[in-house]
């Protein structure tokens, strides 16, 4: 019994560090410090949530810049389902479902050049991204021009206003964030 009372009392009181003062602590600090991204990094117009700036949406219209394709269950960019679609590069079904897309985007974008940009066709490992590279959003730039009458030059100014460059090069690639890209095309049609 001697031995038991010592490792009952640290048990309680390593719960309550640990399962009640550190997770207080932690989401204390995360709102005080990253409020903004300890709520989802929503994106706010007024009072209405357009969404986040760190999942991707299922843009599918002509005027819009399209993402990477989902791959999660139910729904595209489906938070709750998230997840690849585990399909191996040797599968045949892959094969297919890649075919597929670069006929589409193909077909979408005329005035595109052939060559089509990977991530346009593949998925990512979270089905969620929202970003693509600057390339990418620029091989879409003559469909969106054209279906939204704009001239070429004013949708990729643009793509370059909402292409977000790494603090330091070898941390990571140029990005555009497509929901904001989108977002920023439908304000010009309110000015």
């Amino acid at each position: 019994m001697a031995l038991l009372r010592p490792a009952f009392l640290l048990l309680i009181l390593f719960t309550l560090i640990t399962g009640g003062l550190y997770p207080l602590l932690t989401t204390a600090l995360g709102q005080w410090w990253f409020h903004d991204q300890a709520n989802g990094s929503l994106i706010r117009e007024g009072d209405n949530v357009r969404g986040s700036r760190l999942l991707g949406q299922d843009f599918t219209q002509p005027g819009y810049f399209h993402g990477r394709p989902s791959a999660t269950a139910d729904a595209p960019y489906n938070p709750m389902a998230s997840g690849g679609s585990n399909l191996a590069g040797s599968n045949p079904e892959l094969d297919k479902e890649v075919a597929q897309r670069v006929a589409q985007l193909r077909a979408d974008n005329p005035q595109a050049d052939t060559h089509v940009p990977v991530e346009l066709i593949t998925t990512s490992a979270s089905g969620l991204d929202g970003q693509l590279s600057p390339q990418a959003a620029e091989w879409q730039i003559p469909r969106v021009a054209q279906a939204r009458n704009l001239p070429v030059q004013v949708v990729a100014k643009l793509v370059a206003e909402h292409t977000s460059t790494p603090l330091v090069n070898f941390i990571g690639q140029p990005v555009v964030n497509v929901v904001e890209l989108n977002l920023a095309l439908d304000a010009l049609k309110d000015k």
